[in-house]
């Protein structure tokens, strides 16, 4: 699948705000500082579609962006939200946990994994959380080209491993790079294939 219109709609605090639930919603997020906003904005072919900081936990809201005239990008704050006050925190806590369980048209949450690092529980914590409430997601690891190969692989495989301690199946995994854009096309293309199903569940 190719971008060929990127859009940003709005920006939300919570389910009751979103827009109507016509269009399929892939929602994208991970721990503070992972490389989301170089993700999004490598995948819609766009240097400056969301908005990259130096102050992890910059996002705030719920991000929403057209895609295609056909689906939503929806760029999550991350869980860590370091720069946040604690009301702050449990405030989004609620406001995420309500989105992902009531959001009908939340066709898949893309869960951003950094590669330089070895498995975190927070991000164990969330997959899980999304498994529990039986949510479709995929795990993107992102920042492949900031460290050797086989380092990288390595916390790959660790995470995979403590996956495997509580999941029987493993779900789509994508290696990704915003740098020199490894991934692009197999994130796109899963999201068209899921898409496609999408659409046809609706006639």
């Amino acid at each position: 699948m190719e971008v060929k219109s990127a859009v940003f709609k709005m920006s939300v605090s919570g389910l009751k705000e979103c827009p109507k639930p016509v269009y399929p919603e892939y929602a994208f997020i991970g721990r503070s500082n992972v490389g989301k906003s170089s993700l999004i904005n490598m995948l819609c072919g766009k240097k400056e579609m969301a908005r990259t900081s130096s102050t992890p936990g910059k996002t705030v809201s719920m991000n929403y962006f057209m895609i295609n005239d056909n689906w939503y990008l929806v760029d999550l704050p991350g869980y860590g939200f370091a720069k946040r006050s604690k009301t702050l925190r449990h405030e989004w806590s609620h406001s995420l946990s309500e989105y992902i369980k009531k959001r009908e048209n939340l066709a898949c949450v893309f869960v951003l994994v950094d590669s330089r690092i070895p498995p975190q529980l927070n991000d164990l914590s969330f997959v899980n959380f999304l498994g529990e409430n039986q949510i479709p997601f995929s795990i993107i690891f992102t920042k492949l080209d900031k460290l050797k190969p086989q380092e990288a692989e390595a916390n790959i495989e660790a995470f995979c491993e403590e996956m495997s301690k509580d999941w029987a199946h493993l779900p789509d995994m994508f290696r990704t790079s915003a740098l020199d854009k490894t991934g692009r096309k197999e994130v796109l293309n899963a999201i068209g294939a899921i898409n496609d199903s999408f659409w046809q569940s609706r006639k």
